[in-house]
């Protein structure tokens, strides 16, 4: 397992595809902060909260220059169905083998199951300045008030 990042630490650069195909590089990103999000599976109790926190804020993150990207391991008609239903206005990143997850140390040594599916991600938020670099590394997040919290240390 992946060591945990700290501030200050360069953030592990990914290409990742989201649910429409289209690829995200943290590289292309430079110059504006990143909120970088790993959820253990789309439609889930905790993750549909989390991730419509994410929606209900999302245009204040982006005026203030501030990318939104959630990332979990299921494929791409997953997070579209996810998308549609909870109406997310932010791209939702395929990790299948998780190993964008292992190198940010958000995985679970043992995955949880919920209904049949292994739970392999631990809930990680890393806020990632226009430089590349971890300004936030949040771990075992817990969802109530986490997006509040994050505008707020934002100043958002």
């Amino acid at each position: 397992m992946t060591d945990k990042l700290a501030v200050g630490d360069a953030a592990p650069d990914f290409a990742l595809l989201d649910g429409d195909g289209n690829q995200w590089r943290l590289a292309d990103l430079r110059g504006k902060k990143v909120i970088l999000y790993f959820y253990p599976a789309d439609d889930t109790p905790g993750c549909t909260a989390e991730s419509c926190d994410f929606r209900d804020s999302y245009k204040a993150f982006v005026d203030a220059n501030v990318e939104v990207l959630g990332v979990s391991p299921q494929g791409a008609k997953s997070h579209q169905r996810f998308a549609e239903k909870y109406e997310l206005n932010f791209p939702l990143l395929i990790d299948g083998d998780l190993s964008t997850a292992r190198t940010y140390g958000a995985i679970k040594e043992k995955p949880e199951v919920w209904e049949g599916i292994k739970l392999h991600i631990k809930r990680s938020t890393f806020v990632i300045d226009e430089e590349g670099k971890i300004e936030q590394a949040i771990y075992g997040v817990k969802v109530a008030g986490h997006v509040d919290s994050l505008r707020e240390s934002l100043a958002i």
